[in-house]
């Protein structure tokens, strides 16, 4: 399979590291081995639009990067509504952890 430069690039920087995925999920998993909570996958999607709004930083032209980063924008913020109106105790816990303001 041919992958442009351009293009991996891009994946070098929206992908983390498993060190960096673990890092962001150690203080919001609810088991040992918890990764598809609603929880789990705020912090990562947390981890990533920060990873990438670096990225478009410094790179302003990077319109497609710039759609991606919306969409994570708006799939994070479809966890944190089923959150807040499944377990409104868990949902206040997690922004005050991520530092996320509502």
């Amino acid at each position: 399979m041919y992958v442009s430069m351009r293009t991996s690039l891009f994946l070098t920087h929206t992908m983390l590291s498993k060190v960096k995925k673990a890092n962001a999920i150690k203080e919001v998993k609810r088991h040992d081995n918890d990764t598809g909570s609603p929880e789990s996958q705020v912090a990562l999607l947390t981890r990533q639009i920060d990873e990438l709004a670096k990225h478009l930083k410094k790179h302003k032209k990077d319109f497609h990067s710039r759609r991606g980063l919306l969409q994570m924008v708006a799939n994070r913020r479809k966890h944190l509504k089923y959150l807040q109106r499944k377990d409104k105790k868990a949902y206040e816990s997690l922004i005050q952890k991520l530092g996320l303001k509502r």
